[in-house]
């Protein structure tokens, strides 16, 4: 890249950050729930949506993910361990209700949304977006369409879920698995420097969403064992919410809703009616485990690990018990929904590409 091309992403990335710090700032003001995620998502979208051509590098991204995998990581203790071992059954039940809320996305897809089977299948699976969207793009299907669709989802789920809980004023239901941790810039090092090299690690290894669950992973077992981790001071927790948050938001182009109105309309409704059925399925889960179950739609709803794990933290609700719920149903969705895919492209005749890893 030249210096001319080197200048020019500067400028966007000054850009995006002028536009998302104003929306954290006013989000704040206006008391939103997660200002600094929140805030800078709603903005970049809509000033991409008005053709501001907002972006982030990769690098950039990965610094936002890096401190909000830590910050989440944090949260992981040996209570909060013997805690989520007592939920093991339930963990089963909230994956396998995950895998079927996605076939039901993708049957709508399907059914109404006029495309192929490979983007309807992929397009309305719950795990991770990206993951999801390239395995069906190698499946043959649309990765524009997929990654709008899962984009769409993510943008619904996270207006919704924490709009309604400050509407209701749900807050610290779980308080005895919220960990506050005193900021030690003695050892803060060693806490930067677990969460760096895991999320290197990660990469380098083709882990899925490595950046988030790395440092996740690294800094959540170590708390498990017992490591007395300094905390992250609050302004770096903002810096990566707010990174998170533009990430999100300069997903949006300005053809964004132009481009196939159709398959969002029906993606748009089905995570509305998925939302719905959500809530009724936590509040099974919720009488069955003892969870509260504030804590448990978080847990259960078709968000990302980050972005309702992030809520549970905002309402100090249970972070271990939302991280480790999306954490596993992540793990089990992207390594089975490609035989998922295999068998039922067999049974109904559906295309699948020669020389797919699908």
């Amino acid at each position: 890249m030249g210096i001319t091309g080197r200048l020019g992403g500067t400028v966007a990335l000054g850009k995006a950050f002028c536009v998302g710090l104003a929306g954290g700032l006013l989000a704040s003001w206006l008391r939103f729930p997660l200002p600094w995620f929140l805030g800078p998502l709603f903005a970049c979208a809509v000033f991409n949506l008005a053709g501001a051509r907002l972006a982030l590098s990769s690098g950039v991204r990965r610094i936002g993910q890096c401190v909000v995998g830590t910050a989440l990581g944090l949260y992981f203790s040996p209570e909060a361990a013997e805690h989520i071992l007592g939920l093991s059954a339930y963990l089963l039940a909230g994956t396998v209700y995950a895998g079927l809320l996605g076939m039901a996305f993708s049957w709508a897809l399907l059914r109404y949304g006029r495309v192929d089977p490979a983007t309807a299948f992929f397009g309305g699976a719950i795990g991770g977006a990206t993951e999801m969207s390239l395995q069906g793009e190698r499946a043959g299907g649309s990765l524009s369409l997929m990654t709008a669709g899962h984009s769409l989802r993510v943008l619904i789920v996270v207006s919704i879920v924490p709009f309604t809980y400050q509407w209701l004023g749900v807050v610290g239901d779980d308080a005895s698995l919220h960990t506050s941790r005193v900021v030690n810039f003695e050892t803060i090092g060693w806490l930067v420097g677990a969460a760096v090299l895991a999320g290197t690690v990660a990469a380098r290894l083709a882990i899925p969403n490595a950046w988030v669950l790395g440092p996740l992973f690294a800094v959540g077992l170590g708390g498990f064992w017992g490591v007395e981790w300094s905390g992250l001071p609050t302004a770096v927790i903002n810096l990566g919410q707010l990174l998170i948050g533009m990430s999100l938001g300069s997903r949006f182009a300005p053809d964004f809703f132009r481009s196939a109105p159709r398959f969002l309309a029906v993606m748009g409704g089905a995570t509305v009616i998925g939302m719905a059925v959500t809530v009724g399925f936590a509040w099974l889960l919720s009488a069955a485990s003892g969870v509260p179950f504030a804590t448990m739609v978080l847990a259960t709803a078709p968000g990302g690990v980050a972005e309702m794990s992030l809520t549970a933290k905002a309402l100090k609700l249970g972070v271990p018990v939302v991280a480790t719920f999306h954490l596993v149903r992540y793990i089990v969705l992207v390594v089975s929904m490609a035989s998922m895919y295999r068998l039922l492209a067999r049974r109904f005749g559906w295309p699948v590409l020669r020389g797919s890893a699908i």
